[in-house]
């Protein structure tokens, strides 16, 4: 995920008052703080895996986000929180100078403690809510409302990383035990279709708003352009445990004929068998750890099947005699779900039910939230793309090379942070992150 770019314009901080953007700061902090409430000290230092952070850090690292590009700046006599606080919690800007060296070892110390980074917090909160008192140059709103968009994304790293952190853990914690009954046996997926699509020339890419400095997209968002598209129909679902399971009966890993040839590398390397979080039994039933802790995989049958990577994703498609979905399809298709300043529908973080849902209803489904989508399009910046001046230019261009993108957000995205036009990406062999497979066809 990457920085967010605001409008350029001329428009004065006042033309959107203060008070809303101090609600919405406000607004997504406590959200943070809620979705970390019922975590140990010693569950928030947890780093389980290569490409997780410690909560405690996210909460520390989305603070050194406004003190540095927004206080340090803005706000006349701030006192930083702790001078060692600007290398320590820095992630990988390189042209702010020292940084820890390696992500790894952010889970390797216990100083500052949980206290200390909750007083960090509480110590950014109120220089923030000075700045706005008074009047606060159009940049620096800019800077806010980027600030909360980068708290978004780590609202949904924690959530992941946390539920990885305690699938390796012996005891299996459970994160949220008041999400909604995942056992839904009575329950029934919608038939698989199709929805047919057109084609010919289309736009993509986010529309700028000129005159609207809290109007914003991520610079990889942009420019919008022109795309041509032949004729295609997506599946008007995500695919289900139930069809990925016949994939795997039907030998899906044991065929390298229809694996990528890194893919197949990655399954022989790592010895994958079935999606992450999915164990079998001594007689030989499958369960599968989601953060409401452990379910039986016959309960969740009718569910997307999640946690899956690209090369998975991939494979299942040419099983099925079917292909993964282009960026430029799958966001033609979302165009006609999402309208401009109107949330977006979907289970998403808000629904707090911290899982993939069945699929009801007509027409496009699950679209918004639930999983992200694997694309079958490289992460390349668009044509014109330009990253944004300066240290807040280096997190989305300089990681256009081997990753592939993902759309739709998942059942831990907020709301208010999806849209039709953001661009997701990771490595092909990513499996912890919530996401699944949407099939397409041509026509």
């Amino acid at each position: 995920m990457g920085t967010v770019m605001v409008a350029e314009g001329t428009a004065s901080a006042c033309t959107h008052p203060k008070s809303l953007l101090a609600e919405r700061y406000r607004s997504v902090r406590g959200e943070t703080e809620r979705l970390c409430r019922d975590l140990s000290a010693e569950d928030q230092m947890v780093q389980s895996c290569a490409e997780a952070s410690p909560v405690k850090w996210h909460q520390a690292h989305t603070s050194w986000f406004f003190e540095t590009f927004v206080l340090r700046e803005f706000l006349a006599g701030y006192q930083p929180f702790h001078e060692d606080f600007h290398w320590l919690f820095n992630s990988y800007y390189k042209s702010l100078g020292e940084e820890i060296p390696e992500k790894s070892l952010r889970a390797s110390f216990s100083r500052p403690s949980l206290d200390q980074v909750v007083a960090f917090r509480a110590h950014v909160d109120a220089a923030i809510a000075r700045l706005l008192e008074r009047d606060a140059p159009e940049e620096a709103v800019r800077r806010i409302v980027l600030g909360l968009n980068h708290e978004q994304q780590h609202q949904e790293l924690a959530l992941t990383d946390i539920k990885h952190a305690f699938f390796v853990n012996p005891l299996h914690p459970v994160y949220a035990e008041s999400a909604e009954s995942l056992h839904l046996k009575s329950a029934s997926a919608v038939k698989l279709g199709w929805t047919s699509f057109a084609g010919g020339l289309a736009e993509i890419g986010y529309p700028l708003q000129n005159d609207d400095p809290m109007d914003f997209c991520f610079d990889n968002e942009t420019p919008r352009h022109t795309v041509y598209l032949e004729p295609y129909r997506l599946a008007n679902r995500l695919t289900t445990i139930r069809e990925y399971l016949e994939f795997m009966e039907d030998g899906g890993y044991r065929r390298p004929e229809l694996w990528l040839s890194e893919g197949w590398e990655t399954v022989e390397r790592e010895g994958w068998n079935s999606p992450l979080y999915w164990k079998r039994s001594a007689h030989g039933e499958w369960r599968v750890f989601t953060l409401a802790g452990w379910r039986s995989l016959e309960s969740l049958l009718e569910t997307p099947v999640c946690h899956v990577s690209l090369f998975e994703a991939d494979a299942f498609a040419r099983w099925s005699h079917r292909r993964l979905p282009t960026e430029a399809e799958w966001e033609v298709a979302a165009q006609g779900l999402a309208r401009k300043d109107a949330a977006v529908q979907g289970n998403l973080l808000e629904s707090r039910a911290f899982a993939p849902r069945i699929a009801t209803g007509e027409g496009l489904q699950q679209i918004f939230g639930d999983c992200w989508e694997w694309m079958a399009s490289p992460y390349t910046g668009y044509p014109g793309y330009q990253p944004l001046p300066g240290a807040l230019g280096e997190y989305n261009g300089k990681f256009m090379s081997s990753q592939v993108l993902l759309r739709g957000g998942s059942c831990v995205t907020p709301e208010s942070h999806i849209r039709a036009t953001y661009r997701n990406f990771f490595t092909p062999a990513t499996r912890w992150q919530f996401s699944g497979i949407r099939l397409a066809d041509a026509i």
